[in-house]
C-alpha cells in the first residue's frame, strides 16, 4: 500500500516530469470577437501584447513599418507609430519595455522608447531570408531568446526539405543560432495522427497532411504558453493549429474554422493564458481579433 505521503511526492514528481497541457483548454470553435479591424490593419501580421499598458495589443501588418496599438477589449485602433521605412513586416513581440518586430526576411528591429522623442531602432541582419519566409516571432523568456519561425524551407540551407523549422536569435549575444532549434518535420505528424484521437476535423487533417505531394504546413503565427511552456503555431494555409510540447514533440493538432479564422496571421498570450488570434481580410470580411478564454480542466 503506498502511504499518502509518499502518493503526494510521486503526484508532485509527475506533475513536474510532465506539464500539463493548454492544448485543448480552448474553445476554438467559439471564439470571442473583440471587434472588427479598421482598413489600416486590414493586412495585419502579427500580434504581442502590450508592455505599456493593461488591455492593450500590438499589431504589425505587412505593408508599412508602423506599430499599432489596440483596445484589446473593443478592437479599437489607438495609436499608431512609424518604426521604419515601408516593407514586409511579418510579427511582433514585446520583450520588456522594447518592442521586436521580423521582416519576411529574417531581419529583426529592436524598438526603444516606443513612440517618444527619443525612440530608437536597432536593425540585426540574420543568415535568414526571403526564401525562408519568416512569418512568426515568439519570445522564450526561459531562454532569454526570440524564436522565429519560418514558412518555407530554403533550399540550400541543409534542412529536410519535409520540414518546417524554428531558429533562436539570442537576446544577449544578439547572434542566430546556426541551427534550427525546432523542426517540425512530416514524418512527426504523419505518426502524430496515426495515435492521436480522432476529435472533430481529424479527417480534414488528414487529407491536408496525408493525401498531398508537397508539406503544405506554412506557420504563420507563434506564441509561448506562459503557463505550460508549450509552442502554439497556427498556418494560414489549411487553416491548422499546432500545438509543441516544450522538447518539440507535437502535443496537439486542430483544424480552425474558417468562418473565424479566415487567414490566421497573429497569436498573443497574456499572462494568465487568455489567446488572441487575428486574421486578416478575407473578401468582404474585416481583419479580426479573436480572444479565448483559458479553462483548465
Amino acid at each position: 500500500m503506498i502511504k499518502p505521503i509518499c502518493l503526494l511526492l510521486f503526484s508532485l514528481f509527475t506533475f513536474n516530469l510532465f506539464p500539463q497541457s493548454a492544448a485543448k483548454d480552448y474553445d476554438y470553435d467559439a471564439p470571442e470577437l473583440i471587434g472588427n479591424l479598421p482598413p489600416e490593419l486590414d493586412e495585419i501580421s502579427g500580434l504581442s501584447m502590450s508592455p505599456y499598458h493593461r488591455n492593450e495589443l500590438l499589431a504589425v501588418q505587412d505593408e508599412e513599418g508602423k506599430i499599432f496599438r489596440i483596445n484589446a477589449k473593443t478592437g479599437a485602433l489607438l495609436f499608431a507609430v512609424t518604426f521604419w521605412k515601408d516593407g514586409d513586416y511579418e510579427a511582433i513581440e514585446a520583450v520588456g519595455s522594447d518592442v521586436w518586430v521580423v521582416k519576411n526576411t529574417g531581419t529583426l528591429y529592436q524598438v526603444s522608447n516606443v513612440g517618444k522623442l527619443d525612440q530608437q531602432v536597432e536593425k540585426f541582419n540574420t543568415s535568414l531570408t526571403g526564401d525562408n519566409d519568416v512569418e512568426g516571432l515568439a519570445y522564450d523568456a526561459k531562454k532569454n531568446r526570440l524564436l522565429l519561425a519560418c514558412k518555407k524551407d530554403a533550399k540550400d540551407d541543409g534542412n529536410d526539405k519535409d520540414g518546417r523549422y524554428i531558429y533562436a536569435f539570442d537576446l544577449a549575444t544578439k547572434t542566430l543560432s546556426k541551427d534550427p532549434v525546432f523542426a517540425i518535420e512530416l514524418e512527426a505528424v504523419k505518426n502524430y495522427l496515426n495515435v492521436c484521437e480522432k476529435t472533430t476535423g481529424h479527417e480534414q487533417l488528414c487529407d491536408f497532411f496525408l493525401t498531398k505531394d508537397e508539406y503544405d504546413l506554412a506557420p504563420s503565427a507563434i506564441a509561448i504558453h506562459p503557463i505550460t511552456g508549450q509552442l502554439f503555431i497556427t498556418s494560414s494555409v489549411g487553416k491548422v493549429l499546432m500545438v509543441l510540447n516544450p522538447d518539440g514533440r507535437i502535443d496537439h493538432l486542430q483544424r480552425l474554422d474558417k468562418k473565424f479564422y479566415a487567414q490566421p496571421e497573429g497569436l498573443a498570450f497574456d499572462s494568465d493564458g487568455t489567446l488572441y488570434i487575428s486574421t486578416e481580410k478575407k473578401k468582404s470580411e474585416s481583419a479580426r481579433v479573436y480572444r479565448l478564454a483559458y479553462r483548465p480542466a
